[in-house]
């Protein structure tokens, strides 16, 4: 019992979630970095996190994209971590400050 207990407890300090609501706009996964920005705004940190091999529909093609994190908050002392590949949004995390 006090194993499941920790589980949730550790499942709930990191949400993930498909959309964001910044005011009246809501943005989603797949959403270009521009699109967020002009949205929600300039995030209170922005950096390059590294790149990976992306391949083509046919897999003959493969380029180098860029991985960023985007971080917004705090918004009722929760914090937003955007992830982008390639410029797109693929990941939306949710995490409460300490």
């Amino acid at each position: 019992m006090l194993i499941l207990g920790l589980l949730a407890a550790a499942q709930s300090s990191l949400a993930e979630s498909s959309t964001m609501r910044c005011g009246s706009q809501l943005i989603s996964l797949g959403d270009h970095g521009f699109e967020v920005q002009r949205k929600c705004g300039a995030p209170v940190s922005q950096a390059v996190i590294g790149s990976k091999e992306s391949f083509s529909r046919n897999y003959r093609n493969a380029e180098q994209v860029m991985i960023e994190e985007w971080i917004y908050g705090p918004d009722h002392g929760m914090y937003r971590y955007l992830r982008f590949e390639g410029g797109r949004l693929v990941r939306i995390d949710s995490k409460r400050g300490q």
